[in-house]
């Protein structure tokens, strides 16, 4: 049952140790948009979120994890009084006693919790999932589109509220296979568009569900698909230089190579008004979409900055030791060189454990910092999690901009 998540993941590198607490670059000019290569900051663990996260029933470990603030407004902190949504892909239910899990735990392939506020307060925060006739846990969400086979699965992408449709909430899903060829033994076969309508409750017995033509099937290992991140660059969402367009990143081949599309909010559904990014200039034929960076992740974040630019955060090469930043002049780049935020090497206890797929949340973030996750897994999956049940689940750090 050994499970490792992101499609096509490289091979596993190790990275040099960084300091920890404080690294940092040469301070650039303020509001010097230009300069792609520095940045003041320090950094060091958020041992308070990964802690949240930490739990002994029911919902007790996962990843994918995403946030996505329920009331529209991703570009700032969420209030005591909001809600933000928490979307994990395959996730742990059951029951750890004595360091052990306990008979009858089971992994479902998505869950969700909702936090009230934007503090790690263990009570605040609560997790759903969906239920059978006979009572057991199953994914909140699974495939129902035309084009989904019997034996699909979702992972999920990005999501957010869209203030121009209602109040709907739009999460990508990426159809899963298992299959007997491939490295992994499983490969993403579809792009879809998962639709909760607004004031819905989990396990959303209202969603719906669409294909979309946003998965590339690429020859020579150089297929993709896009949600792994979502901007939100609208007034509406609080964004500090709107442009009033929905950007939408995709990841493709091995050099884990960064694609862009855009959508006014109220096309969104309307994917053939989308755009793709060629470089240049905004096209209506996604095959002439560009890879503007590389060496990213299969899900990864893009955050405005308070002085103008804006900062990818992932991790480096899919499933590297290494959480990793560019720096953006604009939502599309030009990007900078890879900046290196932290070194996730000493949680590798065990040489079967491995990283993987950072980026960060800005509706749970102070001003002036970034709170970021990254994943924990295994390569002998069920074997190491019999020895440390609390392993596999996401851990977070925090970057503070100067």
């Amino acid at each position: 049952m050994n499970k490792i998540k992101g499609f096509g993941f490289i091979v596993f590198t190790f990275f040099l140790l960084i300091d920890f607490m404080s690294y940092g670059q040469t301070t650039a000019k303020k509001n010097d948009t230009t300069d792609l290569e520095h940045i003041k900051f320090t950094v060091g663990p958020a041992p308070e979120w990964s802690g949240l996260l930490k739990r002994d029933s029911g919902w007790f470990g996962g990843d994918g994890i995403y946030t996505i603030p329920l009331n529209g407004i991703e570009n700032r902190q969420a209030a005591a009084k909001d809600k933000v949504l928490f979307i994990f892909s395959d996730s742990m239910i059951g029951t750890i006693s004595n360091n052990t899990m306990q008979p009858g735990y089971k992994m479902i392939h998505n869950a969700v919790a909702i936090l009230n506020g934007a503090q790690p307060v263990k009570n605040n925060i609560s997790f759903y999932w969906d239920k059978d006739s006979k009572g057991d846990a199953e994914s909140v969400f699974s495939p129902k589109t035309p084009k989904t086979e019997k034996t699909d699965y979702y992972w999920l992408g990005d999501g957010f509220v869209n203030q121009a449709l209602s109040g709907n909430i739009y999460i990508f899903g990426y159809r899963v296979r298992n299959v007997s060829d491939g490295a992994f033994g499983f490969k993403e076969v579809g792009n879809t568009l998962i639709k909760i309508p607004r004031g819905s409750k989990p396990p959303y017995a209202d969603q719906s569900q669409m294909d979309t033509p946003f998965y590339l099937n690429g020859e020579a290992g150089d297929s993709g698909s896009f949600g792994a991140g979502v901007f939100v660059n609208t007034k509406a969402a609080g964004a500090p230089n709107a442009d009033g367009y929905i950007y939408v990143y995709g990841v493709r081949g091995m050099a884990k190579k960064l694609m862009v599309a855009r959508v006014l909010p109220r096309d969104f559904e309307h994917f053939d008004k989308w755009t793709y990014y060629d470089g240049a200039n905004w096209s209506g034929d996604m095959n002439k979409v560009a890879d503007v960076t590389n060496h990213v992740s299969n899900e990864l974040s893009l955050t405005a900055l308070p002085d103008g630019r804006y900062a990818l955060v992932f991790q480096v090469d899919g499933m590297s030791t290494t959480v990793g930043m560019r720096i953006g002049k604009t939502p599309f780049g030009p990007f900078g060189p890879i900046i290196k935020l932290w070194d996730c090497k000493p949680d590798l206890e065990e040489k079967t454990y491995l990283v993987y797929n950072a980026k960060a949340h800005p509706s749970l973030s102070e001003p002036g910092e970034l709170l970021i996750s990254y994943n924990i897994n295994s390569l002998e999956f069920i074997k190491d999690l019999t020895k440390n049940p609390n392993l596999y689940r996401p851990r977070f750090i925090r970057v503070k901009f100067q």
